[in-house]
């Protein structure tokens, strides 16, 4: 039998409840404008939030297939 100390080893666990955790444990909130969760609105307030608190999202060009 190996132990392994807290943190190493064992089962990962997965990013979403990491982020749901973080939110539970220390109210802070990771979100992606990506997340296929939010409407339209809820990506503009996150983007909204974002610009407020860290600045603009650098120019990026979108590519789209088809």
């Amino acid at each position: 039998m190996r132990y392994f100390p807290k943190g190493y080893g064992g089962e990962r666990r997965d990013p979403d409840q990491v982020k749901r955790d973080g939110w539970h444990d220390q109210q802070m909130l990771a979100v992606s404008l990506h997340d296929h969760r939010l409407t339209w609105p809820e990506r503009e307030l996150v983007r909204q939030l974002g610009e407020k608190l860290y600045g603009k999202l650098p120019a990026v060009r979108e590519v789209r297939n088809g």
